[in-house]
């Protein structure tokens, strides 16, 4: 597993959990807000390995409850299901944060895991506008009914930068997810600066703008829904 960083403590990464957070390197989509491009790009020199992570983690056994594993895009990494094993054979529990780029191998992640937290990005046939690859939005939209097949708790995000998505497009976005059956679903304001696209460094605005949209009919749509401000 190609590890980009490693958070030993996190309140925030799982909801309801005390969590460690491996940070995997590398990305199959080159979305244009995205806030950690030497990540996405595999560009971090990295101390850690998986076997040193796994012994850090043996040694938090008794505070912490679980792991979570984010990106990057974890789905390319060849040995994450082994990885989600070994975790769960460690006693704790599994999250996944992914876009859900490969569908296959997210359904072989599926078993292993306790939660979900998963990204999509615009309607299916927008997805090109933010990925920068073509039918990105068939994957995304395939491994979300996946996930909402299996079980497994989820939320499920949007990442909003209004210079690549208008309100009237997030209000569409958010009525074809209601109808798919997503029930817990959040916005994320985009983060200023250190952006992919250098274009997009200018400020996007916070949550309050929401206040004067659409968020009303937006909340109305799902048992949970929130807006959440840029990290």
């Amino acid at each position: 597993m190609n590890i980009g960083g490693f958070i030993p403590t996190s309140t925030i990464d799982f909801p309801g959990r005390l969590a460690a957070v491996i940070f995997t390197q590398g990305c199959p989509w080159r979305c244009h807000y995205c806030h950690n491009p030497i990540l996405a790009l595999g560009q971090v020199e990295s101390p850690h390995d998986w076997e040193g992570v796994k012994a850090m983690l043996e040694q938090r056994k008794a505070l912490l409850d679980g792991v979570v594993i984010s990106g990057g895009e974890p789905l390319i990494q060849k040995d994450l299901v082994e990885v989600l094993k070994q975790i769960k054979g460690m006693g704790f529990e599994a999250a996944l944060h992914t876009g859900g780029a490969m569908v296959n191998r997210f359904k072989e992640t599926l078993p292993y895991l306790d939660w979900v937290g998963y990204d999509i990005k615009a309607e299916q046939l927008a997805y090109v506008s933010i990925t920068q690859v073509e039918d990105s939005g068939v994957a995304a939209f395939s491994s979300l009914q996946v996930l909402l097949d299996s079980g497994v708790d989820y939320e499920v995000r949007t990442t909003v930068h209004w210079g690549l998505m208008s309100r009237e497009e997030l209000l569409s976005l958010s009525e074809t997810l209601a109808d798919l059956g997503v029930k817990n679903y959040v916005v994320q304001i985009a983060r200023d600066g250190g952006t992919l696209s250098k274009e997009l460094l200018a400020h996007n605005g916070s949550a309050s703008e929401f206040e004067a949209g659409p968020l009303a009919e937006i909340n109305a749509m799902f048992e949970k829904f929130s807006v959440r401000p840029a990290g």
